[in-house]
């Protein structure tokens, strides 16, 4: 039978299967990035978590297809796939940068789906809240353009830019992922109830600390802040302190089961330094 675009088994990488995890975390990737970059991570949370990572189009062993350039298609395409990841367990999303903001997309979308509310919580890394708007449009610049921003910002991107080869496979993605980034537009609408959890680095270009608290706006649920030292690839420099926190969260979320709002820190935040 043939596949269908859709299909989870395009989108969803299981790298350290954990069947008896308490907590499915669904991570989605920055722009630019894949579903290797949260390789380490479902290493480091098994077996608190079985981590699922999520694949755009695009790139690596999916980089035959087209890259998702609208906001609204790839989240209209996310939301039943991550549905699907849910089991009898908590279901986690976390989203770093780009991926924050589909995450907190997805969420949305969730909760209009009928069966149990998800997410259980969500986790919303380096990225402003999407009410403070920014005009951005590094999509538009050419490719030395684009590089420019990528040695600002670090990461594993900046590692493959001395490879010319290599370059030219990943530059379409990138590129791609930074149109649907810059050309999002948030759509009011009332407030989550899921927890929620903002890290960040205290050296963020791209994210400053207030702009990333901010996100406690979008949630009627409790809410909790994080800095780290580090700029935007923070989670990568120092990872982890920043897992432990992640695995700090997710066990209150297990003690408590699926019920949000159960157990996580208030408002009222902490700062990790």
């Amino acid at each position: 039978m043939e596949r269908r675009t859709d299909d989870s088994a395009l989108w969803v990488r299981n790298f350290t299967p954990s069947p008896e995890a308490p907590v499915r975390l669904v991570c989605l990737p920055h722009a630019g990035g894949s579903a290797s970059a949260y390789h380490a991570m479902s290493v480091a949370l098994a077996p608190w978590a079985e981590v699922l990572a999520v694949q755009y189009p695009g790139r690596q062993d999916r980089r035959l297809e087209p890259c998702v350039t609208s906001f609204p298609e790839l989240v209209e395409r996310l939301v039943p796939v991550v549905a699907g990841q849910a089991d009898h367990r908590p279901l986690a999303l976390f989203g770093h940068s780009m991926g924050a903001t589909v995450a907190f997309e997805v969420a949305r979308g969730l909760r209009r789906l009928p069966g149990p509310r998800l997410p259980a919580v969500l986790f919303l890394s380096g990225r402003r809240a999407p009410h403070i708007d920014r005009a951005e449009r590094v999509h538009l610049r050419d490719d030395e353009g684009i590089l420019r921003e990528l040695r600002r910002l670090g990461g594993s991107a900046a590692d493959a830019l001395a490879d010319p080869e290599l370059l030219e496979v990943i530059m379409p993605a990138i590129r791609g992922d930074y149109r649907a980034s810059e050309t999002y537009v948030h759509v009011p609408q009332p407030p989550l109830d899921c927890p929620v959890v903002a890290l960040t680095g205290d050296a963020d270009p791209r994210a400053a600390v207030p702009e990333v608290e901010a996100w406690r706006e979008h949630t009627e649920g409790p809410f909790t802040a994080h800095v780290f030292p580090g700029g935007h690839f923070y989670l990568h420099d120092r990872p982890e302190p920043v897992r432990n926190t992640i695995r700090d969260h997710l066990r209150t979320v297990a003690a408590r089961g699926a019920a949000p709002g159960d157990g996580l820190m208030q408002s009222g935040d902490t700062a990790d330094r």
